[in-house]
Formats: structure tokens, sequence, C-alpha cells
């Protein structure tokens, strides 16, 4: 079960029909429940229920986040990664130690930086800023492209952090 319509969409929606500081406002307030939902479902029903939406293969590749609670920093990096799992991400962390309220923390920092890029990107075509959208969605396709390039060996060296720690 990942969200019915992801966070990028509505980011960028929002910003088209809010402007900037209305629509980050309330991409974050929505992310921020979707997210804290699908963690707290995870925590409620456990790893069957996670397994239905979560391929086990997904989840044994991120269980060495579940194995101790030092793993904040990384989480954080991960939810910064465009094009990351973050549904998935949410799922899996309410299988291991993290409390709610430092889930919520790193969440929804580690997704606001995304949100305000989605949202202004928004609310430049909301104000036929084609120039200023153009500009930022430039240096949103490097972004994309330099972590899909390297989100293996990033992750392979959050997995080395997280086991040396």
């Amino acid at each position: 079960m990942a969200a019915p319509i992801p966070g990028e969409v509505t980011g960028f929606i929002g910003g088209y029909l809010y402007g900037a500081l209305v629509g980050i406002v309330l991409s974050t307030i929505g992310l921020t429940l979707g997210s804290w939902s699908a963690f707290t479902l995870s925590k409620v029903f456990g790893r069957p229920f996670v397994e239905k939406f979560v391929k086990k293969e997904t989840i044994k590749r991120y269980d060495y986040l579940l194995k101790r609670r030092k793993g904040a920093f990384l989480v954080f990096l991960l939810f910064l990664i465009p094009g990351f799992p973050k549904d998935y991400l949410c799922y899996i962390l309410g299988l291991g130690p993290m409390d709610t309220k430092e889930f919520l923390i790193i969440s929804t920092a580690g997704r606001f930086s995304g949100t305000v890029l989605l949202t202004l990107g928004g609310t430049y075509i909301r104000n036929h800023q084609y120039y200023s959208f153009f500009v930022l969605l430039g240096i949103a396709i490097v972004i994309v492209l330099l972590s899909m390039a390297y989100r293996d060996k990033l992750e392979r060296l959050f997995y080395r952090w997280h086991h040396h720690r």
C-alpha cells in the first residue's frame, strides 16, 4: 500500500493551487500524516501486515536499519534521496525500535527540502514564471539523476556506516 497520490504530485499541485507558503504547509501536513499512518499501521500490525505491501526482499534490504537504534541519521539521509521509496521506508521503520516522535521529526525534516522544491515548481507555473521553473526543473533533474546513478553506492555506504558504529 503506497500513497494513493504520490507526495511529489501533491507538492507540485499544492504550489500551483495555493502558492508557496500555503502549499508547503499543506503538503508537509499531508506527507507527515501519511508517513505517520504507514509507520503506525506497521507498529500495530507488524511484519505480516507490512509484507502484504512491501516485498520481502525490500524489507530484507533495509533490515539493518531495524537492528540498532543508532540509524536515525542514515534514515534522515534516505528521506533526502529523490525518488527513494519513502512510503515503503515508513512501513519498514515501523517494524523497528524507532519511536513515533523520532520518526516524525526525521521523516518530516528529511522530506522538507523536496516538498519545498516541488511546491516552488507549482508556484512558478501558477505565476507564469517559466524561466524560474525550468531552472528549478534543471537543478531537480541533475539531483535526481545523480541520486539514481549513485543510489546503490549511497545505500552501501549507509549500510557500512551503520555497521561500523
